[in-house]
């Protein structure tokens, strides 16, 4: 009826997390702290990495790849927690049809980015560890570069035939979205015309996207250890792993959040849950990785 009228939907109300007062608020100080603690760690390493590269002469592909993780890192998270905090305090809870879109596909967008660059920094420690003598001809800057632009250009491009998608779909009530910012389940969710080319394209690219970079990681990491395992010496065993313990521990925890909320046939699963775990991906996550990253890292605490 309302399609007939020719009205939709021109602003959403992002519901946030309902509860208390006193609950929201204190959601609102972990949020705050967690994205301060968030912004400052990727920044740091962004500001410490041309250190580190001075003090080892050699071009480092890693600290490159690292440096770029922790870019999009602050962009990831600063494309979520700074809104969610408004809708907590109550003081931005609405926002427009054109606004959500542009939220949900620079989110998408990163994390694909994100999928790629793990992907890309995981062939770098195969080689690295596989190939130790030829490293530096194999992995020189020319290819990290191209790695680096290829996984910018390639997670942005998947995901604009998906924004194209959802910016022609129909929204004429509900208007209230049951999330703290735009993500894609629930803007499907409350759309009124047929969300299954939308579900289709997502399902398929999570599989172009998540799975195939998670199987270029697996098998980089089956033949890391393989290596590993042959190595004779405890130390250097010791040595080898330590250079891709970081990278594992950040992968193991982006992947398994990341195939949990996207890696699916239908959208309808449970919202909330789904909340909980994007909390996980979006606030957490960023704040882990440059902690995860230096602590493994003797010349990044080095140049600290």
């Amino acid at each position: 009826e309302d399609m007939a009228n020719g009205t939709s939907v021109e602003e959403f109300i992002l519901l946030g997390f309902p509860g208390t007062w006193h609950f929201r608020m204190s959601l609102v100080v972990v949020f705050a702290l967690t994205y301060s603690l968030a912004i400052i760690g990727n920044a740091s390493i962004i500001a410490l990495v041309p250190r580190v590269d001075e003090e080892q002469p050699p071009y480092t592909p890693m600290y490159f790849f690292l440096c770029n993780l922790s870019f999009l890192e602050i962009w990831y998270t600063t494309g979520v927690v700074p809104k969610a905090i408004g809708v907590m305090l109550g003081t931005s809870q609405t926002i427009s049809f054109s606004a959500c879109i542009l939220q949900l596909f620079f989110l998408l967008s990163l994390g694909s980015t994100e999928c790629f660059l793990l992907s890309v920094m995981a062939y770098d420690r195969y080689i690295a560890i596989c190939y130790p003598l030829r490293y530096s001809s194999l992995m020189n800057s020319v290819l990290s570069v191209r790695l680096v632009l290829s996984s910018w250009l390639g997670g942005f491009l998947a995901i604009s035939l998906l924004a194209f998608l959802i910016s022609r779909l129909t929204f004429c009530g509900p208007d209230v979205i049951n999330h703290f910012f735009c993500d894609i389940d629930s803007c499907l969710a409350l759309s009124c015309s047929d969300t299954r080319p939308v579900e289709l394209a997502t399902f398929l690219l999570s599989i172009i996207v998540v799975l195939a970079s998670c199987v270029v990681t697996l098998v980089s990491y089956m033949y890391i250890i393989s290596s590993i395992l042959r190595i004779q010496s405890a130390h250097g065993r010791k040595k080898a792993f330590s250079t891709c313990s970081a990278h594992l521990s950040v992968v193991t925890i982006w992947y398994g959040s990341t195939i949990f909320l996207y890696v699916k046939p239908s959208a309808q699963s449970s919202l909330d849950l789904n909340k909980l775990v994007n909390t996980f991906s979006t606030i957490v996550t960023p704040l882990l990785n440059p902690f995860i990253y230096t602590l493994r890292n003797k010349e990044v605490k080095k140049a600290l």
